[in-house]
């Protein structure tokens, strides 16, 4: 019996709801996130840049990705990586014995010391953790601050994000032989990752394509 008291007052709250739980998230609210998942996370793996999508970005995903970002919880962005690398394994898009390199999208260093990390490198160390892929954590880094992308233009967006990015230390002047897979939490009109892109193919650096845990229903 004292055992029970004492498990329940160990016990925290899940972010997401508030109930007491012995886990990150509760069983309950696990079950929303992976009703978030879409039918086909696969559905956009073509074209110029490939990209490959686990949820949709509402609900109770929404208020996950919030709770990871602006309240803490660093824990979340491990749970949807290991999610999104759950699925990425089932569909088998890439050579098995690829084993890409992974890059998170980079915050600027003064929103990443306040934040006090990178949500989509903690995103990228839960996928790397089931795929076993390498994580290369600055292998982009992000040298000007810029603008909150909502309410820009097409053209107002690429300009906000030009010269937003450079190559980590560890990848310049070198000649990667693995290609890379970069990771974000929230895809949105792929701004973002296309000048990432850009810079690390003006080194000869091979994208295969974009993994993100969600993105709004209309791309």
């Amino acid at each position: 019996m004292l055992k029970h008291i004492l498990s329940i007052f160990l016990q925290e709250n899940c972010p997401l709801c508030e109930r007491a739980t012995p886990q990150e998230i509760c069983d309950y609210c696990q079950k929303q996130l992976k009703s978030c998942q879409l039918k086909d996370p696969k559905i956009f793996w073509g074209g110029e840049l490939p990209l490959f999508v686990w949820g949709e970005y509402d609900g109770k995903l929404k208020q996950a990705i919030a709770a990871l970002k602006y309240d803490k919880h660093p824990k979340i962005g491990e749970l949807l990586g290991f999610c999104l690398a759950e699925t990425w394994q089932k569909y088998a898009l890439i050579d098995p014995n690829l084993s890409p390199l992974i890059i998170p999208i980079p915050l600027h260093k003064t929103k990443e010391k306040s934040r006090g990390f990178n949500q989509s490198e903690i995103i990228g160390r839960g996928f790397c953790q089931v795929t076993k892929y390498p994580l290369k954590s600055n292998g982009l880094i992000r040298v000007r601050q810029t603008k909150a992308m909502f309410g820009l233009s097409v053209t107002e967006k690429e300009k906000n994000m030009k010269g937003a990015f450079q190559l980590g230390k560890s990848l310049q002047n070198t000649t990667l032989s693995k290609p890379v897979l970069l990771i974000d939490d929230i895809y949105t009109t792929g701004t973002t990752v296309k000048e990432a892109v850009k810079i690390l193919q003006s080194q000869g650096i091979k994208v295969l394509g974009v993994l993100a845990v969600c993105s709004p229903r209309r791309l």
